[in-house]
């Protein structure tokens, strides 16, 4: 059964920082291409930022440029965000999410076009 589960989440202060996982289990992450897509509160879903195969590519949502950072060690079938300074704006349940990518250089920051998706993990920017 293909899961992904992120983690990570949390309590984090406005200006810290936060880093967020989201394991893959039950396939091989090196054939997809990832996205961590956001829903704050009362609010539709949002792609944040997404990484192409063997990270040749990432692309960013303009809120998250400069402040966040995706990454992926396929080794340990993981990505991660990670947050840098985050805002009181940034709030918000946090979704990964994978489509199957045979271009290397591949992403997408459509919602719709992603196959597998974790439970989603809670961040709240607070002081």
């Amino acid at each position: 059964q293909q899961q992904f589960v992120e983690s990570g989440g949390g309590l984090v202060e406005p200006g810290g920082s936060l880093r967020l996982s989201c394991e893959a289990s039950g396939f091989s992450l090196d054939g997809y291409a990832v996205g961590w897509f956001r829903q704050p509160p009362g609010k539709e879903r949002e792609f944040v930022a997404a990484i192409s195969r063997l990270s040749y590519r990432t692309n960013y949502a303009d809120s998250a440029k400069g402040r966040f950072t995706i990454s992926r060690d396929d080794a340990k079938n993981t990505v991660y965000l990670q947050m840098h300074s985050p805002k009181v704006e940034d709030t918000a349940v946090y979704y990964c999410a994978a489509v199957g990518a045979r271009r290397p250089l591949y992403t997408t920051d459509r919602a719709d076009e992603y196959t597998y998706w974790g439970q989603g993990t809670q961040v709240t920017v607070s002081s």
